[in-house]
């Protein structure tokens, strides 16, 4: 018997390990996104109005599979090593995104550059780069530690890194994408070490050069004017005007009646509001509590971090995961004003399903890999690394 208590005890600690909580709630919530898409599919036609039953569902299903290949792949890869190559995946990814904003390369959808591809086949690259501001910024931050308090090697460059990715994403335009982005990195730039007396000014220049974008774009000008305005505007009318028919128990799968083309983009950035008409209040307040467990086991997860280096990627990752999901559900809701970005796990999309797979690949090899033996001094491992 007290053999058999022994050797359950590496499954009990696999299955109690925080990284495979999150990767659980992301399958669960993944599984609500295909089913909600499968409610949504059975109705779609096309412009011409042709009718294609369950496109995105089929999709997704395509978008799951190979986002489930890079989860794999990337919770095997030695990110030690992948460390070796961190500024030419910056460079490589800050080379796409100018790539994106040229004519007749990147794909123009609704006045956004945005896309990358051909015919059928798109990704969105400011997706991807978000990947690359993590990597970059936990792979510089760490390997000057030591020069977090100088104001040019431990705030102007990092800032320099911040502002080279973001500031592409702005051009395409893709404010939403872009402030996530802005979020996330002042936020490992302080948890750093980066001193107050820099990092409190920067945010406040940067909010008002939002501001300041915002009011000159007229779009999102009106975007910003409707959410103060008593007169919402027609798409976070028809999103509140689910979740009130959704009730408590909801109308049931498939019996909604904004996924019928009342809704715009009811399956991508307001698939939410579908959750609780169909599924109803429970289901929602379910989804937000499975997104809270994740936040809490990736703190939880982090207590372990054998070096700067791997604090930092897996805060990045935890908090582009999180940070999107809230501004999600506070435009969905009516908290924020209209912004078109993805809910994690449950929006149709096939670049933001692959960012996701690599960001739990990413939290999957950590639980592998920082149990093992003490990891040397980052600054030390790296200098051997690079020699």
């Amino acid at each position: 018997m007290a053999q058999d208590r022994f050797a359950d005890r590496p499954r009990a600690r696999f299955l109690l390990n925080p990284a495979t909580i999150i990767v659980v709630c992301a399958i669960g919530l993944t599984s609500l996104g295909l089913s909600i898409l499968f409610s949504a599919s059975a109705s779609f036609k096309t412009k011409q109005g042709v009718e294609v039953p369950y496109q995105y569902l089929q999709k997704q299903l395509v978008g799951v599979a190979a986002a489930a290949v890079i989860c794999f792949i990337a919770s095997r890869i030695n990110l030690d090593y992948l460390r070796r190559y961190a500024w030419w995946i910056g460079g490589v990814l800050l080379v796409l995104l100018v790539l994106v904003l040229i004519p007749h390369i990147g794909l123009a959808v609704k006045g956004s550059r945005r896309w990358l591809g051909y015919g059928a086949v798109r990704l969105q690259v400011s997706e991807f780069a978000k990947f690359g501001l993590i990597f970059c910024l936990a792979h510089y931050l760490a390997l000057n530690q030591t020069r977090i308090g100088e104001f040019k090697r431990g705030f102007i460059l990092p800032l320099a890194i911040i502002g080279s990715f973001a500031g592409l994403v702005v051009l395409e335009p893709d404010f939403g994408t872009a402030a996530l982005m802005v979020a996330v990195g002042l936020l490992l730039l302080f948890l750093a070490g980066a001193k107050w007396r820099y990092t409190v000014p920067t945010i406040a220049l940067v909010m008002g050069a939002f501001a300041a974008l915002v009011v000159n774009n007229p779009n999102r000008l009106r975007r910003l004017t409707e959410f103060l305005s008593e007169e919402k505007s027609y798409q976070l009318r028809q999103a509140l005007a689910a979740f009130a028919a959704g009730g408590m128990e909801g109308t049931g799968l498939g019996q909604g009646r904004q996924q019928l083309s009342y809704l715009p983009e009811a399956h991508t950035d307001f698939i939410f509001s579908i959750v609780g008409e169909e599924l109803g209040l429970w289901f929602t307040l379910g989804v937000v509590v499975v997104f809270t467990v994740m936040f809490i086991a990736g703190i939880v997860h982090l207590r372990r971090a054998p070096n700067l280096f791997h604090f930092l990627l897996v805060t990045g990752c935890l908090l582009m995961i999180c940070l999107q999901a809230i501004i999600n559900l506070g435009v969905v809701t009516g908290i924020f004003p209209t912004k078109g970005i993805s809910l994690p796990f449950i929006s149709a999309g096939l670049s933001n399903l692959l960012l996701m797979g690599l960001l739990l690949g990413i939290l999957l090899n950590t639980q592998r890999t920082w149990g093992r033996v003490a990891l040397p001094d980052d600054a030390r491992a790296m200098r051997e690394v690079m020699a």
